[in-house]
């Protein structure tokens, strides 16, 4: 299973949601890589902490070397990483990231992920590619290289507005790029039930036909602990109630 978690708006919760759904995949045995693909290495900080900084070979140097022209290019799981937690490897991102962008796209370089990822299936049962907050050249690749798409939303008007022009986007993909890839769902973040604007935005999305998951995350502060302490939820409090909203998210997606 190779799952990326997008959303082209910034703030709706890629990375939180991306590192903790491969912690609980970890966490219940499930041999489980996640790539970075955003260069504010949000992801990487989450589960290697300040040694983030540090940690070569990235994925930038991943898409550094597709830029070159070696007869022997380096394996894809040489740019795996262990982290603290048991089954859990990550792919780092770097901030250089961004500046290769331009010449990638050049040179056509869209389907390297894709073959990379299908030699790296062979050895991880899952693998998760958090996505930069824009429909830009990496998250492009992410969505070619997937079989799925998770959609974090946060409810407010602009989100939404931004959620048409995703769905038309993911489509665009399908159509030239993955004909195979699925669209998971589409998981309402920071959700606050007793608030009116939240359950009405829910509620027609649903009424428009829109595949909003039955599994919402609450807002809480605990998150920005888990943050700090470079703990995902599972290894942070798994008896807290977020904790458990991830747990049935997960359980909704294996489901499905």
């Amino acid at each position: 299973m190779k799952r990326c978690v997008f959303n082209q708006k910034g703030g709706v919760g890629k990375s939180t949601i991306a590192v903790n759904l491969a912690a609980i995949a970890a966490y219940q045995g499930r041999k489980t890589l996640l790539i970075d693909m955003d260069s504010q290495c949000n992801s990487s900080r989450y589960l290697l902490g300040d040694s983030a900084k540090e940690v070569t070979p990235t994925i930038a140097d991943f898409f550094e070397e597709m830029l070159g022209y070696s007869f022997y290019p380096k394996a894809p799981n040489t740019y795996t990483h262990e982290t603290q937690f048991e089954n859990l490897h990550v792919i780092p991102s770097h901030a250089n990231l961004g500046d290769l962008q331009t010449k990638l796209e050049s040179r056509h370089k869209i389907y390297k992920l894709r073959d990379a990822l299908g030699e790296l299936a062979k050895d991880y049962d899952e693998i998760i590619i958090d996505t930069p907050p824009a429909y830009g050249f990496f998250s492009q690749v992410a969505l070619i290289a997937s079989d799925t798409c998770l959609i974090p939303f946060d409810c407010d008007d602009f989100s939404r507005e931004a959620l048409y022009t995703l769905m038309n986007n993911i489509s665009e993909i399908r159509a030239d790029h993955n004909a195979n890839l699925q669209i998971e769902g589409i998981v309402v973040n920071q959700f606050q039930p007793r608030a009116n604007l939240p359950q009405r935005l829910v509620d027609e999305l649903i009424a428009e036909g829109l595949p909003v998951l039955n599994s919402k995350l609450s807002s809480s502060v605990i998150i920005r602990e888990s943050h700090s302490q470079r703990l995902p939820m599972i290894h942070l409090d798994k008896n807290h109630k977020l904790s458990s909203e991830f747990l049935a998210l997960y359980s909704e997606l294996q489901r499905a």
